[in-house]
């Protein structure tokens, strides 16, 4: 085992993993931007390194630095926790040439199955179903004009190199075709500086289901079941939950052994998961792998009694699987939902602030993995999620009576948030019903969020106002526009402009 692990990463999964290297007996050091000097990941660490100014690309971007970090405080390995550089072929190479063990795959996998057009070649080859469409990147829009006459419309353009959503737009009809492409290529670009597109036939009103896998470096290679990931908005996920209700025993057991020969045919070693989307017949494609720990892997936790995190660093650190497939068994119902600092009223736009009151709930089968504490600041440059809220019990009426009990007992003051939309969404009857597609949020219609206590609106302005400022004072060269018109106002006062 490890004596020392540096922590590339930020907010609820930094302090997770720090939590967990605790209990391994594993000295942690946090590495954090100027702006997260104070921030709770870095008081629970044993030791902390500045690795930059607040922005991700000059600090929790910056491999260079990050490595340097490492060898600094004697880390013998870096846990990247998810986003950032956790499915980063060339940070993992560079790990491994300073010597340091990068704690997740090899950079062969993650690049394979990094890069979508790839990773569908590659499933492809294995066996495995996947959506209809092509393996490689189209060029043209003759060419992708062909592809969507030859599959069908609707069709789906997608990022070579993307995931959440970015890069991608669903085109009904072939006048769209062309503006379509144009968009999508940009936005790829953009996020990912990688401007190539690749075409998939739309699977109308499909679930969105995955399969969590563990392999060590000794030919074990385990599923840990499903999760449902269907409720989502904009193609992040809201809500999570395992099992996935609805679903039969044959599926579920095809979906995991498919998921198994997959991370197989491709030599993976570590924890990662396959989605897939599931059609109103059961038949099922794969999507995409994530060569990470996920941000939903609570829910697995709970159900299996497996702590994905430490058995990721035990298997980095050359430790077998403790287990076979037939040891593993899912026990009650898990649900996952995502607190974030955003404004439902505002198009749940972010909503950065000082929490001026946060206090989590607690109570049997509750878990709350966060990453800030009341009086934390939530920063503009970050994601805006405050925590991952889970609840257990011992079947799913009973998970979501105890899920929606603790979201009613989350205080949270000084920003706006989401947690009210969240039980909107549970009480609905598709919802409680099961009856899942990843178009329930669009289906449900618009959501009228409450008014805020006049205090709270008031803070909220002040935030705001100061948000805008700060950008303003931002060099253009970074992004911003000094001369971007002042819409603070008007997005936290929406019924008196005139304040």
């Amino acid at each position: 085992m490890f004596t020392k692990v540096l922590v590339a990463n930020r907010g609820e999964i930094a302090c997770r993993i720090i939590r967990t290297l605790r209990e391994l007996g594993v000295a942690s050091v946090a590495i954090h931007s100027e702006a997260d000097t104070l921030a709770l990941h870095v008081r629970l660490a044993d030791e902390a390194v500045c690795v930059g100014p607040a922005e991700s690309a000059k600090s929790y971007l910056n491999a260079d630095v990050i490595i340097a970090a490492a060898k600094e405080t004697g880390a013998q390995a870096i846990h990247p926790g998810y986003g950032f550089l956790s499915e980063n072929a060339d940070f993992a190479i560079a790990c491994r040439e300073a010597g340091i063990v990068f704690i997740g795959p090899s950079e062969t996998a993650i690049r394979t199955m990094g890069n979508k057009t790839d990773a569908r070649a590659t499933m492809i080859e294995a066996g495995v179903p996947v959506v209809p469409g092509t393996t490689e990147a189209v060029q043209s829009g003759s060419e992708l004009l062909s592809k969507a006459r030859e599959i069908g419309f609707p069709v789906l353009l997608k990022a070579a190199s993307g995931g959440g959503g970015k890069g991608m737009r669903q085109v009904a009809e072939e006048s769209e075709l062309e503006r379509s492409l144009e968009a999508a290529q940009r936005e790829a670009q953009s996020a990912f500086g990688d401007p190539n597109v690749y075409i998939e036939k739309v699977i109308l009103s499909p679930r969105h289901i995955e399969i969590q896998i563990l392999a060590d470096a000794f030919g074990n290679t385990v599923h840990l079941f499903e999760r449902e990931c269907s409720v989502q908005r904009r193609h992040q996920k809201v809500i999570e939950e395992s099992p996935a209700c609805n679903l039969s025993n044959t599926t579920r057991n095809a979906m995991g052994d498919i998921a198994v020969k997959a991370a197989q045919s491709i030599g993976y070693v570590g924890a990662g998961t396959f989605e897939f989307l599931v059609d109103s017949e059961e038949n099922f494609y794969f999507l995409e792998m994530n060569t990470r720990l996920q941000v939903e892997h609570p829910v697995t936790e709970l159900v299996t009694g497996v702590d994905l995190c430490a058995l990721q660093i035990r298997i980095a650190a050359g430790e077998a699987l403790p287990f076979k497939q037939e040891d593993l068994e899912q026990s009650g119902y898990a649900i996952e939902c995502r607190i974030y600092a955003e404004d439902p009223s505002l198009n749940f736009s972010p909503s950065p602030g000082k929490l001026r009151r946060y206090r989590p709930p607690v109570g049997a089968g509750i878990r709350v993995d966060d990453g800030v504490r009341e009086g934390d600041e939530i920063s503009l440059y970050y994601d805006p999620m405050i925590a991952k809220l889970c609840a257990w019990a011992d079947n799913r009426p009973a998970a979501i009576a105890r899920l929606d009990r603790a979201l009613g007992e989350y205080a949270i003051a000084g920003i706006a948030h989401n947690v009210e939309f969240l039980r909107w969404v549970m009480k609905s009857d598709a919802f409680s019903e099961g009856r899942y597609s990843t178009d329930l949020l669009q289906d449900l219609g618009a959501y009228q969020a409450p008014v805020p206590p006049e205090e709270d609106r008031d803070l909220m302005l002040l935030a705001g106002v100061l948000t805008h400022i700060q950008s303003a004072l931002k060099p253009a060269a970074e992004g911003t526009s000094s001369t971007e018109p002042s819409r603070w106002r008007q997005a936290f006062l929406p019924g008196d402009s005139s304040q």
